[in-house]
This record gives C-alpha cells, sequence and structure tokens, in this order.
C-alpha cells in the first residue's frame, strides 16, 4: 500500500538530497542554538522516503466520514515497514484519536484539515497520560505517542480539535480534585482511571509521553479540549513554525513537561491561557518521578494573547533548570515573562535567561515573579526554590506593572538581574522578599508610584537607573528586614523624593 515518492531524477537529486528539501531539515531554519548552558545540537529525526496515504486505506473526505480506521492502518503500514510519512492530503476529514508509532511522520498537507470528532466516547479506551501534572488513566489525547522514537507531525495543513465541545466541563471536573488527591496520596497509577462525563477530566490535544526525537513543524492547531501541545517526560524535541488558536479553558499553547533538550522557535500563539508554558510535574507524583525540565531553548516566537507570554510553572515539582528564551515578541498578553509557583510544589526553578525580548499591551505586570500562584495564604508545605534569573535587553510599550517580585518572608526569591530594560507602565517595580536583586539601567516610566518599591529586601543594587523629569519617588524602601540596599549612578535630582522610608526600616539600610 506504500506510494513511491515521486522521482527527482530530472533534477539530479538522489534520496539524500531530498530529505534535505524536506521542511525541518534545512539548515535554513536558523542557526543551532548557542544557550549559556550546555545542550547538544538537536537534529530533526529523519524519516523513510515512502508515502502512505490514507486515501489507499479507505480514507473519505468531506467531514462527514470518520476516518480513524484508515489513519490507523496507515501507521501501522507504515510502521510495520520500517517507517516514512502517513499523508493527509488536502481535504476535510473527520477522525478519532490518532496514535502514532515509531520512525512514523503525520502529515498534514497545506490545505487539508483533520478535524476532530467532538464525541467523548470515540476516545475510549483510556490510556496512559498526564494531566495537570499527575499520571493516570484518562480519554485519549487526540494525537497521542507513549515510548515512541523519531515521530513527526508536519506540513501546512490544520489539525481542528473542535474543543467547543469539551469546554463546558471546566465547571464541573470533580475528577480533577480526586486526581490531584491520588497523585498526592501515591495511589497506583493504575488505579487513576478517570475516563468518564462525570469525571470532567479533559485530555490535551497532542500528548507525547516517553518519546525520544520528537518533530512538531509547520502545521496550525485550532481549539483542543484544554492543553494543547503537550510533550511529558520525552527527550530530543523540536517544535518549528507551528500557530496555536485555542481560545477555550486552559487552552495553553505549547507546555514542554518534564522533558529536556527542547526548541521551540519561530511559533505564533493565541491562546485562552498560557502561551509557552514549562512544566515539571505536580507534588507527590512529581517527586516520585523525579525528572525535570532542562535543557530548553525558546526563540523568535510571538503572541496575540494568553495568559502569559513565557511562563514557568506552576507545576514545577520536580524541577526547572536551563531554560534560554531570546528573540520573542509578546502582545497582548495579561503577563510577558511569568514564573509562578506556591508552597506545597517544592521543586525548584534556577538557571534561566530571557533576552531581546520586546512586549506591548500588557495587561498586568510585564516581568512576574511570584511563590502566591494560589489564592491560599497558606505557606506550609514544601518550599519551592527560584535562583539565578537574567533578564537582560528587554523592552515593553505598555503595561499595568512593570515588574512585580513576590517572594515569602520564608522562602526569598534569590538572585534576580535586570540589565537594560525599559518599561512604560501605569506603575513600577514592586520586589516584595527578595535576596540578591541586581537592576542595572532598569529604566521605568510610569503614571504614578514609586518607580521602585522594596519590602523586606537583602543585597539589593541599583545601579545606573533612569529618573525620569517629574518623578514622585524614585525608591521606597518597607519592612524592617530590609537591609544591604546600594543606590548608585542615578540623578535623583529629578525626583520629588529620592528616598522614601516606611516605618520600621532600619537607619541605615539604603548605601548612596
Amino acid at each position: 500500500m506504500a506510494i513511491t515518492r515521486r522521482t527527482f531524477g530530472q533534477w539530479g537529486l538522489g534520496a539524500a538530497a531530498l530529505a534535505t528539501l524536506r521542511p525541518g531539515w534545512l539548515a535554513a531554519a536558523g542557526a543551532a542554538p548557542q544557550p549559556p548552558f550546555d545542550m547538544p545540537v538537536l537534529v530533526a529525526p529523519v524519516f523513510a522516503a515512502q508515502v502512505f496515504d490514507i486515501r489507499k486505506f479507505g480514507a473519505a473526505a468531506g467531514g462527514q466520514t470518520a476516518c480513524t480506521q484508515a489513519l490507523a492502518a496507515a501507521i501501522a503500514a507504515c510502521a510495520g515497514a520500517g517507517g516514512g510519512r502517513v499523508l493527509v492530503p488536502a481535504g476535510v476529514w473527520l477522525t478519532g484519536p490518532v496514535h502514532l508509532k515509531s520512525n512514523v511522520e503525520l502529515h498534514v498537507a497545506e490545505g487539508a484539515e483533520l478535524r476532530f470528532s467532538p464525541r467523548f466516547e470515540d476516545y475510549l479506551p483510556p490510556v496512559f497520560m498526564q494531566r495537570g501534572g499527575v499520571r493516570c488513566y484518562g480519554y485519549s489525547p487526540l494525537i497521542y505517542a507513549r515510548g515512541c522514537t523519531n515521530i513527526g507531525i508536519t506540513g501546512r495543513g490544520t489539525l481542528n480539535g473542535q474543543g467547543e465541545a469539551w469546554w463546558p466541563w471546566v465547571k464541573s471536573q470533580p475528577g480533577m480534585t480526586r486526581l490531584f488527591r491520588a497523585g498526592a496520596a501515591g495511589v497506583p497509577v493504575e488505579q487513576r482511571v478517570f475516563a468518564s462525563e462525570a469525571d470532567g477530566v479533559r485530555p490535551p490535544f497532542v500528548q507525547t509521553i516517553e518519546c525520544c526525537n520528537v518533530l512538531l513543524e509547520g502545521f496550525t492547531l485550532t481549539d483542543g479540549p484544554s492543553w494543547n501541545i503537550h510533550p511529558v517526560c520525552c527527550e530530543n524535541v523540536i517544535v518549528r513554525g507551528v500557530s496555536v488558536i485555542a481560545h477555550g479553558p486552559n487552552n495553553d499553547g505549547i507546555d514542554p513537561d518534564s522533558c529536556r533538550n527542547v526548541l521551540i522557535e519561530d511559533c505564533v500563539l493565541d491562546t485562552g491561557d498560557d502561551c509557552i508554558c514549562l512544566k515539571a510535574g505536580r507534588d507527590e507524583d512529581a517527586w516520585a518521578v523525579g525528572k525535570p525540565c532542562e535543557n530548553v531553548v525558546i526563540r523568535r516566537c510571538r503572541t496575540r494573547r494568553g495568559h502569559g507570554g513565557v511562563v514557568l510553572g506552576s507545576e514545577m515539582s520536580a524541577g526547572i533548570r536551563n531554560v534560554f528564551v531570546h528573540d520573542c515578541r509578546f502582545e497582548g498578553t495579561d503577563r510577558g515573562i511569568r514564573i509562578k509557583s506556591l508552597p506545597g510544589r517544592g521543586g525548584f526553578v534556577e538557571n534561566v535567561w530571557f533576552q531581546d525580548l520586546a512586549m506591548d499591551r500588557i495587561a498586568g505586570a510585564a516581568i512576574h515573579l511570584t511563590f502566591r500562584y494560589s489564592k491560599s495564604d497558606s505557606q506550609t508545605g514544601k518550599q519551592p526554590r527560584f535562583r539565578n534569573f537574567q533578564i537582560r535587553r528587554v523592552t515593553c510599550a505598555s503595561a499595568k506593572q512593570a515588574v512585580e517580585i513576590q517572594g515569602l518572608p520564608a522562602n526569598y526569591m534569590q538572585d534576580v538581574l535586570l540589565e537594560d530594560v525599559r518599561i512604560t507602565s501605569r506603575r513600577g517595580l514592586s520586589a516584595e522578599y527578595a535576596r540578591g536583586l541586581r537592576l542595572k539601567r532598569v529604566d521605568l516610566r510610569v503614571a504614578s508610584g514609586p518607580l521602585f518599591r522594596l519590602l523586606d529586601g537583602e543585597q539589593v543594587d541599583i545601579s545606573e537607573c533612569p529618573c525620569p523629569q517629574g518623578t514622585d519617588v524614585f525608591l521606597r524602601l518597607e519592612g524592617a528586614a530590609t537591609k544591604d540596599v546600594r543606590l548608585d549612578k542615578a540623578n535623583l535630582a529629578n525626583a520629588r523624593q529620592p528616598v522614601e522610608l516606611a516605618e520600621g526600616v532600619p537607619p541605615g539600610a539604603v548605601q548612596q
């Protein structure tokens, strides 16, 4: 049933040269990333040059007759023949879940729309998956792979999740609460089955779990049931030139979760939740698995809407480290950079670099680092650790707040550098319970309030930060634990009050 690929001999190209013509194999896709940490150069998987057209397996276009079995048969034949491309040609194709196999590339051609069934029962029997950071058995993800090597989803077509059918479940999803409790209690994964409408546990759109060498390239994805692209415990993942347009509840765009060696580039995100969000499992279940999310490069991506441009957390209990984000533009999001967690998560986020970012129309804080993601006032449980963040050459034309850093009295943010940052916003920078905060050439233009506010800050350096004409208060200090604040090379003559000390701030807390 295989179709031999068209011969390119007329151009003098052999099989090896043919491989270089396919999306994802071209050096023109961009020079290899050079992150400030050790990371191997990622190479996209190469698939055999044989094509399995789903029409040859009984698929009918038009979007009325399900081609689930035809897709499954084409994938099985492709894998059985040693791998290759399963072709979804131009047209509308209705399907249930698509389960990939090793060495198979699912290619959705330009003009093709793979439209996923809104019938919940089509996604049974339940499969092993991860939802909200906890492992379980549930409705199959719309596109799913487990334990596979060398897999791809490519092409300029559209994956339409028709997620509107699933979205009302967000109003009543008791299974999510039970799932989190089961993970916390260490209930065996085989007993965590949440595969009924009564449970209300929505599957992700694309989930590759425990896979190696994953390529996602070129397609447009719309409206998944929940998180859209969700690699879990995978290694060597490339997401390139993908557009995600999804405005349902929890419609995160791209969420690498406990993955190692990840490149996300040239993507466009327009989502109902976080645009790109790195995760590493939730609480006890993540501690048991023990796989951090590490060695991640994100570059040349753009957002239109969403809760955050690039976000880390809040499910990060196995740890996130070695992240390099550069040359991105965030527009119309609630926040630009956001790193979030809360007491009880444990884990860490460390060694994170953001640079050369442009933002506009940010509804909240352009830069937001917080241990207070939950509305709960509890500070008990395993404390997450945030340390060694470097944020350089960032501009924001409009935001509600420039920077918000929220540590806790018993858990300070540590070692945060902001350098060459320029933000126009209604309010300035607020940092609470931060240690080792360095602000160098941070240029804030605010409508009201102090440019910089510190509550119980320690070892804070503010250097070469402009003080615009008409500034009310340049620096406000609060809290009896505030100490070792150094203020250097600022034109404080432009401020009505250069330094304002709240009641209780120790004498000598600031040095000028």
